[in-house]
């Protein structure tokens, strides 16, 4: 556990993992995304934010399922999505980096 706490490449790695864990099987409706709705020949698009498990099926009963015709993540769903995934793994691991970086110097 320390040398992953000490290694930037391998606390980035890590972090992302349990980031991607996180959102792809647990239900967090975080991220901005548009439902579209059929019934019949009415079609309704429906912005709202929607989680990551709905992609792998997960965190939706069929039930839920009934009239929507497609649902995804709109630019700004994707944006917020990387931040998570890659940016704050990647904030947390340059902060390792530099840490060690100044133990080295002193």
């Amino acid at each position: 556990m320390k040398k992953i706490l000490s290694n930037p490449k391998l606390l980035f790695i890590s972090l992302v993992i349990f980031f991607l864990s996180i959102f792809f099987l647990f239900p967090i409706n975080l991220f901005d995304g548009e439902i579209i709705y059929q019934k019949g020949l009415v079609t309704i698009t429906e912005k709202r934010p929607i989680s990551l498990s709905y992609f792998i099926g997960m965190g939706y009963d069929k039930e839920d399922m009934v009239g929507i015709k497609d649902f995804y993540l709109v630019p700004a769903g994707y944006f917020i999505a990387s931040v998570f995934i890659f940016g704050i793994p990647a904030l947390i691991a340059y902060r390792v980096y530099l840490s060690k970086k100044l133990k080295k110097e002193k």
